[in-house]
């Protein structure tokens, strides 16, 4: 079992991904908002963070820099969640020191598998 954080300002997104998460057993810790994100990143230290990338300031970008920034949380595995699908875009995510990029829509059990994978790395 591992804790994942959920962040995202859609509800149903968060919704959606928490549900098909708890279902294969993991806890799941939810953000709207990039500021609360953080806070649930230093207050919890989950086991990874699922990042929107399109919300309000800070956007996901700017929260994965300050993560990878922060020794307390920088070994986070960070999944990037976004609708833009273009290769800049993805480049600019993988810069900001993601260690995936996942376009919508995609499919909530591939995400599982990933994120569950970066975990288990994480913990070697």
């Amino acid at each position: 079992m591992a804790r994942i954080l959920v962040v995202d300002d859609d509800a149903v997104v968060r919704e959606l991904l928490r549900l098909n998460f708890e279902l294969e057993g993991h806890e799941v810790l939810e953000a709207d908002d990039g500021d609360g994100a953080l806070a649930i990143l230093r207050r919890d230290h989950p086991d990874a963070v699922l990042l929107d990338v399109m919300m309000p300031a800070p956007n996901g970008l700017e929260v994965c820099s300050t993560v990878r920034a922060d020794p307390a949380i920088g070994a986070t595995p960070v999944v990037l969640l976004t609708a833009r699908a273009l290769s800049a875009d993805r480049m600019r995510g993988l810069d900001a020191g993601a260690d995936a990029y996942v376009t919508k829509p995609f499919d909530p059990l591939e995400l599982v598998e990933l994120v569950e994978g970066l975990v288990a790395r994480a913990r070697t």
